[in-house]
């Protein structure tokens, strides 16, 4: 996703203007779940190189910095080829994770998504989990703003008679990032991949996904779901192969 203008706004969010391409949309001509996932996590990413910590710069630090728990609401969702405008900014984090907002707009200001999402510190060699009091790369964050989206949290899971196989699906090598791990963005995929052929082209009005457990490079992963036509609700929930559950998502329409 090319980036025209980028930086700080005058809210002290960190603000770039782009376009949906047409490899970024999906067959309903939207942005696909996937690169909403990579939109956000890139920002975030950017957001810290402008503050001089890179990715390498923290790990010489001795932390890395994990995507937890993710929630977005859609007001509606952006359209191939159409201009948006992308803002990230930290909240004041919790006790062990640190909080991040989104918003995506149009150019003329219309809403599209809102986002919050927490992160995990932890040491890249023994990936103990820091505190987020002993991260102090960066001011301490005191901002907390209202949020038109679901909190992040625990999905619940139904019972496991109620659920059937959606998908099943071996991690490759082009899942994976610079890290050498199955990148976050990716689940995006895995979610959509796994929607049943009756809800691929629903409006869905909110999207949370959790991740528990990477699924690396050669696991078979099997997303169980169950669809909830009562509260138009659809949760998936996707194990590796000794039943540990690597990610669960909700998708509400």
């Amino acid at each position: 996703m090319a980036q025209y203008i980028q930086g700080k706004d005058e809210d002290g969010k960190f603000r770039f203007e782009t376009m949906v391409y047409f490899c970024e949309a999906n067959d309903n001509k939207q942005l696909s779940l996937y690169d909403l996932l990579k939109i956000t996590s890139d920002g975030a990413v950017e957001d810290y190189n402008q503050q001089g910590m890179s990715r390498d710069v923290l790990y010489n630090n001795h932390y890395a910095i994990l995507v937890s728990r993710l929630s977005f609401h859609f007001h509606r969702m952006p359209k191939e080829n159409e201009a948006i405008v992308f803002k990230t900014w930290e909240e004041k984090p919790e006790p062990l994770q640190l909080v991040r907002a989104y918003e995506i707009e149009s150019k003329t200001g219309e809403k599209l998504v809102s986002g919050i999402s927490s992160w995990i510190l932890v040491d890249p060699d023994s990936r103990r989990i820091i505190p987020t009091k002993k991260f102090e790369m960066r001011p301490e964050i005191t901002r907390v703003e209202d949020h038109e989206c679901m909190k992040y949290g625990k999905i619940p899971h139904p019972e496991e008679a109620e659920m059937q196989v959606f998908d099943e699906r071996i991690i490759k090598y082009s899942d994976l990032d610079g890290n050498g791990h199955t990148n976050n963005a990716r689940y995006g995929a895995f979610v959509a991949d796994a929607l049943p052929e009756q809800l691929r082209h629903v409006t869905f009005t909110d999207f949370r996904l959790n991740y528990a457990k990477e699924a690396k490079i050669g696991q078979k992963l099997t997303v169980y779901g169950k669809i909830d036509e009562e509260v138009k609700k659809l949760i998936l929930i996707g194990k590796m192969e000794d039943g540990t559950v690597s990610f669960e998502a909700e998708l509400c329409w």
